[in-house]
């Protein structure tokens, strides 16, 4: 049997992945044998490399002999520093963009109201959406608050109890809106 040479990509011969097992790597060798070999219309090079890269691959000696000459002496890499995801913004960060999201629908919404003006109602309607998302993820800021108390937890079981609660205040808060906006000449 030959030494394995680094130059060739045996794995990419048999179209396999480096860390295919024994049985996945003959599967493949028997899928590209089918096609590549001589009496089937392929050419006898092809054949011949096929073979060479499954003795190789297939004996767990010689597969470690070239994995370990085909990859290269470790080098630092780049990595850019990224910002972390938005779902990472934690539950200080649900909370504040609710917050925020409510203030600006509302100071919208007060805007429009004081300032009747007809051409005015798409703002008029921009906020009831604004307001409708800070909602949401003040929800969501709920429900964060939630998985994050431990399991035994006693709040934590009473899920119901909670939605009932947020939605009364919403409720709440939307008739005092309603009480504010139709007393605001």
């Amino acid at each position: 049997m030959k030494p394995p040479e680094s130059r060739k990509d045996y794995y990419a011969i048999l179209g396999a992945h480096e860390g295919a097992s024994r049985a996945d790597l003959e599967r493949l060798y028997k899928r590209m044998a089918a096609r590549r070999h001589p009496d089937r219309g392929g050419s006898e090079e092809e054949m011949k490399l096929l073979n060479e890269a499954y003795s190789i691959l297939k004996d767990e000696t010689t597969r470690k002999a070239y994995d370990a000459q085909r990859r290269p002496a470790s080098r630092p890499t780049f990595r850019p520093v990224s910002a972390p995801a938005a779902q990472d913004i934690g539950i200080l960060g649900h909370g504040l963009s609710a917050f925020l999201c409510l203030l600006l629908g509302l100071f919208l919404l007060f805007l429009v109201r004081i300032h009747w003006f007809w051409f005015l109602w798409p703002l008029a309607i921009l906020s009831v959406f604004v307001i409708f998302f800070g909602i949401m993820m003040a929800r969501s800021a709920m429900v964060a608050v939630n998985t994050s108390l431990s399991i035994t937890n006693p709040i934590r079981r009473h899920r119901l109890v909670q939605e009932a609660m947020f939605w009364s205040i919403i409720a709440g808060g939307a008739y005092g809106v309603y009480l504010l906006l139709t007393s605001v000449s």
